[in-house]
């Protein structure tokens, strides 16, 4: 399995990061995993932050396979638009305000 890297981008970066961390941290720990994600260096553009999230591909693998069924029901037409769906929901329903896309 490809490694996807996410950008992020937040304007309460501090704040945003720590639900991001939880979110995926119980994400983890419903799979029966370790954390294996990364954050990287922010930066700030027009009033916004933007950093890059790496989800490792073991993680990536459980969280695709316990969350099937709602991953294939989020908004896209690839599997790579599916998850980043699935994970921008996931984090807005844990209070994020945050709009994440695949990184390119």
């Amino acid at each position: 399995m490809i490694q996807w890297i996410f950008e992020i981008s937040t304007i309460d970066y501090l704040e945003d990061k720590r639900l991001i961390n939880n979110a995926l941290s119980e994400l983890a720990s419903q799979c029966g995993v370790q954390n294996d994600f990364e954050f990287g260096s922010p930066v700030s553009r027009f009033g916004w932050i933007f950093f890059k999230l790496w989800i490792k591909p073991n993680l990536q693998f459980q969280i695709n396979e316990r969350f099937s069924d709602m991953i294939k029901r989020s908004k896209g037409n690839k599997e790579q638009e599916k998850f980043t769906s699935f994970l921008s929901d996931y984090f807005q329903s844990r209070g994020c305000k945050t709009r994440i896309k695949l990184d390119s």
